[in-house]
């Protein structure tokens, strides 16, 4: 009999550390917002940012462990050590070498990929020049924190899912570090921020190195062209870049079309993407991490049943949490970038405009994270090519609102068309999951769904209220600001999960136990 793990255990672990690191993210975007505010050296920070972390989102978190994952799963159930050991090593001796030639690349021609990516920047010499510099030194970012998602899931398929959790709180720690006590060392002050981002990356992979000597894996590379296995990660690649890219690209051309509304737009949006971030990376990231090494356990297995009940494991649990989630996003969207963000030069009417994309952006959270849950169901089976259609169908639709939105709605029209466009993709993955056959919804959906809306209509109750008779200051000082944001939180906590338990919803009844 092999081990057994319980899913739900898996999965409160990866959030809970997943929880500390975005704490920690809250932190660092205070103190940035405190110190930078939100104008030029902002903007130019963001892009120049943005463009190594979509890169990791398409390379390092996207297609390469959808196409490494199941391939290594299948490694270590059908495979010895060794040979699992070599498999390993071979494959990050091949992505090492592509990213440090990559890196190189990036670093030469970033003065044309700014051209590319912002072309409103061009017409402030100033700003340009500033953004091509802070991208040569955020752009090797990519390379180490490709190689840190790559030991991440090598040690989530061990089900050491806590270490590659907890990682991305270095790169946090590291903005801090570099904002608040070494920015006076640099000229602009916003080039601190840049070393942060390339000192970051270098720590996160350091950090997990270690952990891999205790399940007995590689810690260096080797070039090892002649592994059949190494190929096919790279040819399920192909297609899952193409298919993350095209996920990206609505973020970039997003970016394009920003860089021509009014200056402090691109950080508008990036404060309200921080916040959204939150429940994503809390739930979404958190659940696509447990579910990808389980569900090709599954597919390697032939075990259908067992897949589709983890399936629809996923989708349950993602909506009892990300639906009330993202009914409170949109009902506290002020007061939470009031508490968070109001700080120094970030003043009211940033917060007005903060909020607007939140709110936008809000739409799409209940898409986003379920994205997170029916993607893996292709991934598990080696199916990359369903996705990329999707992906293709998604990225149309999400243009033809960038230009029905822009103009009237403005940065905030833009950040809709991102929240509507997740939808139309999370829905598109569940409706081919359940015709192929490989997703067959559980008995009892009707009575979940009407228990679930009567809950959170009675947390929305709760918040309004609150809002309306509790005294609570989200314009005063900053501890007060806080107690006060996390009074509103706890109540809609205690409405939204006594209803709940109320209408008879039991923790037991979401645990689920996955057998190797």
């Amino acid at each position: 009999m092999g081990k057994s793990g319980n899913l739900l255990k898996s999965l409160a672990g990866v959030s809970s550390m997943t929880l500390i690191s975005r704490i920690v993210g809250f932190l660092r975007d205070m103190v940035m917002a405190h110190i930078f505010g939100a104008g030029l050296a902002t903007d130019a920070f963001f892009v120049a940012f943005k463009l190594p972390n979509l890169l990791r989102r398409v390379f390092a978190e996207g297609a390469f462990s959808q196409a490494f994952v199941p391939v290594l799963v299948e490694y270590r159930n059908q495979k010895t050590h060794e040979e699992t050991r070599d498999f390993v090593a071979s494959v990050a001796g091949l992505l090492g070498l592509v990213l440090v030639v990559f890196t190189i690349l990036g670093i030469v021609f970033a003065g044309a990929v700014i051209m590319i990516t912002a072309p409103g920047f061009t017409n402030d010499p100033q700003k340009f020049t500033l953004t091509v510099t802070l991208l040569r030194i955020t752009f090797p970012y990519i390379l180490f924190i490709s190689l840190a998602s790559m030991v991440g899931g090598v040690l989530n398929t061990w089900r050491m899912f806590s270490i590659p959790a907890l990682t991305p709180t270095i790169l946090n720690f590291s903005f801090i570090v570099f904002a608040l006590f070494l920015r006076n060392y640099f000229h602009p002050q916003i080039l601190a921020m840049a070393w942060a981002v390339f000192v970051g990356g270098i720590l996160q992979l350091c950090f997990q190195l270690p952990h891999l000597r205790k399940i007995d894996m590689p810690m260096l590379p080797k070039i090892n062209l002649k592994n059949k296995a190494v190929w096919r990660v790279v040819r399920l690649m192909g297609p899952a870049i193409f298919a993350m890219s095209i996920a990206q690209v609505s973020m970039v051309i997003n970016t394009i079309f920003a860089s021509f509304l009014q200056s402090g737009s691109v950080s508008w949006m990036y404060f309200a993407d921080r916040l959204m971030e939150f429940p994503t990376g809390l739930l979404g990231v958190a659940l696509g991490t447990v579910l990808l090494p389980s569900l090709s356990r599954h597919a390697s297995n032939k075990d259908t049943v067992a897949f589709s009940n983890t399936l629809d494991w996923g989708v349950r649990l993602c909506l009892i949490m990300a639906l009330p989630a993202t009914i409170g996003l949109a009902l506290v969207s002020k007061q939470l970038t009031m508490t968070l963000f109001m700080h120094g030069k970030f003043n009211m009417y940033d917060v007005i405009m903060t909020q607007r994309a939140l709110i936008a952006y809000s739409v799409g959270l209940l898409g986003l994270i379920m994205v997170k849950v029916f993607a893996p169901g292709f991934y598990a089976n080696q199916n990359i090519k369903t996705p990329v259609k999707i992906a293709l169908f998604v990225l149309l639709c999400t243009q033809l609102m960038n230009l029905a939105f822009i103009w009237p709605l403005k940065h905030a029209g833009l950040a809709l068309s991102i929240g509507l466009g997740a939808c139309i993709n999370a829905g598109c993955l569940c409706y081919l999951l359940v015709k192929k056959g490989m997703y067959i919804p559980s008995s009892g959906w009707g009575v979940f769904i009407l228990k679930l809306l009567v809950a959170i209509i009675i947390m929305s109750a709760a918040i309004i209220l609150s809002l309306h008779y509790v005294p609570l200051n989200f314009s005063g000082r900053t501890y007060i600001r806080v107690l006060s944001l996390l009074f509103l939180v706890l109540i809609a906590t205690l409405a939204y999960f006594a209803s709940l338990f109320a209408l008879g919803f039991r923790l037991h009844q979401f645990s689920l136990h996955d057998h190797e």
